[in-house]
């Protein structure tokens, strides 16, 4: 009975619990404008970005750390209207997060690299690379690790501080590029024939750009063959399918024109023994 005097008392109601519930219901106030105000800040932000034609994938990286940073800002904001000391507060979390990295170390390693990636942009999403050991095309970059989907569409997770601290190379970097082949020819044959029927090949495929030129030469006089250099230039869409059909028209080319293409053979001769 005693208590619930006390918690009746006049005085009581009046000097502590409702100040104390004017306190809480202001910081509750703080909290939800606050949020409401740093979705709206966010969003501007996104906009403002992609107007300047930014990356969505930096756009949403972007994004996520300023509401994350306003909202930071907002909950000081009511913690200290509450009376609770804000300065305390962030040295404790400032000393868990240190004990929480040197816990984590390899995973923030790999969540630095996603940010070095995602702000300096090697590659983006739908660009053939070559990282990490493993080729594919680019589905997403993660915080921690990135997806490509290989060629026969395997799903390969490679963690950002590999990708990041190795070498890379991005195959759709530029519109165009130049395919390298070799093709050799008998020491009996023709080599101006050849030539000649190297450069029609090209001439004939409208997938092989005319600038930059498309180059055939002699390049090695090897120990069974004439080697000849061939590189054309095409649209880097056009890599692969204009390769495959080089190598097929040159083949049944070669054949028509009688110009025969070396291979290794190995001559036997067996002595019988009396």
């Amino acid at each position: 009975m005693d208590n619930i005097n006390e918690l009746a008392d006049p005085d009581l109601i009046q000097t502590l619990i409702i100040p104390w519930s004017i306190k809480i219901a202001v910081a509750l106030a703080i909290f939800i404008v606050g949020r409401w105000i740093a979705r709206w800040l966010t969003g501007v932000v996104r906009k403002l970005m992609a107007k300047s034609n930014l990356d969505d994938m930096l756009i949403q990286f972007l994004g996520n750390i300023v509401y994350t940073v306003l909202l930071l800002v907002v909950v000081m904001a009511a913690l200290d209207h509450i009376g609770i000391q804000t300065t305390s507060l962030l040295a404790v979390f400032g000393a868990a997060g240190l004990a929480i990295g040197l816990a984590l170390k390899d995973s923030l390693g790999n969540f630095s690299s996603g940010v070095m990636l995602i702000l300096f942009r090697p590659f983006k999403v739908g660009d053939f690379i070559e990282a990490g050991g493993e080729n594919g095309v680019v589905e997403e970059v993660r915080m921690f690790a990135s997806i490509l989907r290989t060629g026969d569409n395997r799903e390969v997770i490679i963690p950002n501080s590999q990708i990041y601290g190795g070498t890379i190379v991005n195959y759709s970097a530029h519109e165009t590029r130049r395919i390298d082949l070799v093709f050799g020819i008998g020491y009996d044959d023709d080599i101006a024939k050849a030539k000649q029927t190297l450069e029609i090949i090209m001439q004939q495929d409208e997938r092989v750009l005319a600038y930059p030129a498309a180059a055939v030469a002699v390049g090695e006089l090897a120990d069974s063959s004439v080697n000849f250099n061939v590189r054309p230039w095409v649209k880097t869409t056009d890599y692969w399918p204009v390769r495959a059909d080089m190598l097929e028209k040159v083949k049944l080319a070669f054949d028509a024109n009688g110009i025969s293409i070396p291979y290794p053979q190995q001559d036997v001769y067996m002595h019988k023994v009396a």
